[in-house]
């Protein structure tokens, strides 16, 4: 009688232990379906959009390869298209980006004026639009701004030409009306130099371009041989007034740009180089500062509507520091 009451007791405890192991590996439904859900919202997953002046520019370069880093580090993607200068381009492309279903674009504008009609499509569209390095016109369609102190980039190269002829001279000016970045570095240089006799005598739009520059300033330096500065509002700009300076055979002339490239610190490295200083910017922390803002738009959390990252003078007495191998 007692073995069986134990033979009983055992399988008893037997068929508990088979029930409690069922109950563990097949769970309930409820709690799938919480775990599933919990799953569902950390894989949510953004598109984003680049759109910016030109790629031929290795400031955009790298401010691209900045913002498609921490996009694609968060499991997002990004799509980017090259306006290649040309604003009706510029909108199309957007247009194409908002068939394509993005959530949020990093916009810098080819015209600051003439990309409005874009920027009602994205509203349309409820696109998130992060501005970045030069304004649009109408601010009141952006969701953020991420960009440089470009007026403070002008300025300095001002004060600098002052240190370097106090007596003053003639200046000539390559500049791109319709991007308010390049605007606003101008300017600052400008508002500098005031009233410390120095003259204008020559200013033409190159588009922020290389080749254009080098076009506009063969113009300027034939029909003006005594200029002493040019001020240049980037440093593709300067590059391309550096090679029609070499083709003038210009000797005395000092040339600034904005930007702090690594083509333009290598000149700066070169004894007796007609490039007289940049305004260092950071693409690479422009980026990163703008992809970080589109991410808490896109959250429901706070963030800076404008952030403004400090600029500073480079030239050949402190261009080591900032090495002449990648941007700062």
């Amino acid at each position: 009688m007692y073995k069986r009451k134990i033979a009983l007791f055992l399988t008893f405890l037997m068929c508990c232990m088979m029930v409690t192991g069922c109950k563990k590996n097949v769970g309930t439904s409820e709690d799938n379906a919480i775990k599933l859900e919990e799953d569902q919202e950390e894989t949510v997953s953004y598109t984003f959009g680049f759109s910016c002046i030109t790629m031929e520019n290795p400031y955009f370069i790298t401010l691209e390869q900045s913002l498609r880093e921490y996009v694609e580090n968060e499991g997002c993607t990004m799509i980017t298209m090259d306006p290649e200068l040309n604003v009706n381009t510029q909108i199309q492309q957007i247009d194409e980006m908002i068939e394509q279903g993005i959530d949020a674009i990093f916009l810098c504008p080819v015209e600051w004026e003439e990309i409005t009609p874009a920027l009602e499509h994205l509203k349309e569209a409820d696109v998130k639009i992060i501005n970045i390095d030069s304004e649009v016109k109408e601010m009141d369609y952006v969701d953020a701004f991420i960009g440089s102190n470009n007026y403070n980039a002008g300025y300095i190269c001002g004060e600098n030409l002052i240190k370097q002829c106090p007596e003053g001279g003639k200046v000539a000016i390559l500049e791109s009306p319709t991007q308010n970045s390049v605007n606003e570095r101008i300017t600052g240089f400008e508002e500098a130099i005031m009233d410390k006799g120095f003259e204008v005598v020559a200013r033409m739009d190159t588009q922020g371009d290389l080749n254009l520059a080098r076009e506009a300033a063969n113009q300027i330096f034939a029909e003006h041989k005594d200029i002493t500065a040019v001020m240049c509002g980037n440093d593709q700009i300067a590059l391309g007034a550096l090679v029609a300076a070499h083709t003038e055979a210009l000797h005395d002339i000092m040339i600034y740009g904005v930007d702090g490239s690594p083509d333009l610190k290598k000149e700066l490295l070169k004894p007796g180089s007609l490039i007289r200083g940049t305004s260092g910017q950071s693409p690479i922390n422009i980026g990163k500062d703008a992809a970080k803002t589109a991410f808490a738009i896109l959250n429901g959390e706070k963030y800076e509507e404008a952030i403004y990252e400090d600029v500073f003078f480079i030239d050949a007495d402190n261009v080591e520091m900032y090495g002449a191998d990648g941007w700062q």
